[in-house]
């Protein structure tokens, strides 16, 4: 399959969909491709999402924007924030027409909360109506750009037709979410990082890679939503309660978990609980309540295990660098909303939590598909010109190939990013360790990685994992410093000069480099 677009959207949750119904109303001809279900892919679309939800009123707003700023460690940007909390206000009502929101007390419409499923439904219905064409099942692989190094489109695997596909855009958005490093996390099984991969190939900066320690709490048994445990007490196997931090505490909350974790089995007990949360969460988040009815325990009156299941980048922070007002990256033609971007401009160095984030992307993808849509129509399609496909990890090897154990590759970065003490307590000399590593790991996909058919798709997946694990590690290696969820047990104060935030990149040369993005923070450290 061939074909010319105006704008490519690569990916299938909330951010990718918005994108793609901005970019629509702009009046350009919008593809989409997703290696799931558009309206069914990521994270989005088993969970409760609530908005940053302010109303026009300058002093609210103000005293919003300075709230979350205070929280960010210094890194976040008060004007990015305030166009967020405008934008989500503006564009969240234009859904009534596809969503039925709830009503307040006042039975006036309620907006910033929705269910995921019907809201990914009703997103896809709006894109499916705005014009946009989409392919299900259609896995991006790499993407592809002209002599002058910009980007051209994308190229990838149909899983259902087994066959090839290549699209050619006047610009491309990246909307493939964050990386979860298949860690369980509901929902984030596809979260491969491949976004990250392609646009680090083509030479892409990242920025705030290392603010990926996020976990979320669930059952033992399986990953649901954290939303019933913001007032859980914990016991141990002895029934005698844990002193645990507040779950809004971040990462002294985590810690303690994650000492009580290693001493033995917790038990959460949600009895204080809201009452309100008990009557409605069924109907806001019915994924979390199955797993413990197909059990037969009363998730407010029951004690039971649990676990913290890693969320990598995905509510961590990083992603691409952001370089313009329309969610432009650091490379020409090509475009990040969602968590493949950096939410640094919003967060700062903490996750930014569901309501910050869940305005992100809807913002983002907004922007992104706007700011897609005009330089597509400012210089065309470009369709005559010569391109190159960029991709090489897994699909092009420098080296003979030969087969490579995949499955031990994903088991190697999982076992360097995922587990509480390597995460919570980093250090110069471990973080040193995982980067050798995570290189060897590279390198053996490079040199050697090669697939066919749907094998390809896999072997990428692996090379995705893998690349956001590098960029992580050496981000967090360079930031010698604890700030936000970025914790280090060598490095424990926060370091003044250090207020700015960090660049990484080189996936697409032999080593990654670091940088802060302020002269004056590279002065300081020199």
């Amino acid at each position: 399959m061939i074909v010319d677009t105006d704008v490519l959207v690569i990916g299938g949750g909330m951010a990718a969909a918005w994108a793609a119904i901005s970019a629509a109303r702009e009046g350009a001809d919008v593809v989409v491709v997703d290696k799931g279900f558009v309206g069914t892919s990521g994270v989005t679309a088993t969970g409760g999402p609530n908005h940053w939800w302010v109303p026009p009123d300058d002093a609210q707003r103000e005293s919003a924007v300075e709230r979350r700023y205070a929280t960010s460690c210094g890194l976040a940007d008060k004007g990015w924030m305030a166009r967020i909390i405008d934008i989500t206000w503006q564009t969240l009502p234009q859904l009534a027409g596809y969503y039925r929101f709830a009503t307040d007390s006042r039975g006036q419409p309620y907006y910033p909360g929705v269910r995921g499923p019907e809201y990914l439904r009703a997103l896809r219905n709006l894109a499916l109506e705005s014009g946009v064409h989409i392919f299900d099942q259609h896995p991006a692989l790499e993407l592809l750009v002209h002599k002058d190094g910009s980007i051209a489109g994308a190229a990838g695997y149909a899983r259902l037709e087994r066959q090839h596909w290549q699209i050619r855009a006047g610009a491309v958005i990246l909307a493939t979410g964050g990386c979860a490093f298949r860690s369980g996390l509901i929902g984030s099984y596809t979260n491969t990082g491949d976004g990250h991969l392609m646009a680090g190939e083509v030479g892409a900066e990242f920025s705030g890679m290392e603010f990926n320690v996020a976990y979320s709490i669930s059952p033992a048994w399986i990953s649901t939503r954290t939303l019933p445990y913001t007032g859980a007490r914990y016991y141990d196997v002895s029934g005698q309660e844990l002193d645990i931090p507040p779950f809004r505490s971040g990462t002294a909350y985590l810690k303690a978990l994650a000492k009580a974790f290693a001493a033995g089995p917790v038990y959460a007990d949600l009895h204080d609980a809201p009452v309100d949360l008990k009557s409605i969460l069924r109907h806001i988040q019915p994924a979390t309540i199955a797993p413990f009815e197909r059990k037969g325990i009363k998730i407010f009156e029951d004690r039971f295990e649990v676990k913290l299941f890693g969320e990598g980048t995905v509510r961590g922070t990083g992603g691409l660098k952001i370089t313009g007002a329309h969610c432009e990256t650091s490379i020409a033609g090509l475009y990040a909303a969602g968590d493949t971007a950096t939410r640094e401009l919003i967060a700062g160095a903490t996750s930014g939590g569901g309501a910050q984030n869940a305005a992100w992307a809807l913002t983002s993808g907004i922007l992104s598909g706007k700011g897609a849509a005009h330089l597509a129509r400012r210089l065309g399609r470009r369709s005559t010109e010569t391109i190159k496909p960029a991709g090489a990890a897994a699909l092009r090897p420098s080296g003979t190939a030969k087969p490579i154990d995949m499955q031990a590759i994903v088991q190697r970065v999982q076992d360097q990013v995922l587990p509480l003490e390597r995460a919570l307590w980093r250090t110069s000399k471990d973080l040193s360790n995982t980067s050798v590593l995570l290189d060897e790991a590279w390198r053996e996909i490079i040199v050697y990685g090669h697939a066919e058919g749907l094998g390809i798709v896999a072997a990428r997946e692996t090379a995705a994992m893998t690349s956001v694990a590098r960029l992580c590690t050496a981000a967090a290696l360079a930031r010698e410093e604890s700030r936000g969820i970025h914790s280090r047990a060598d490095r424990t104060d926060t370091v003044p000069e250090y207020t700015s935030r960090l660049l990484v990149g080189g996936l697409d040369s032999d080593h990654l480099w670091t940088r802060y993005e302020t002269d004056t923070t590279m002065k300081a450290i020199a």
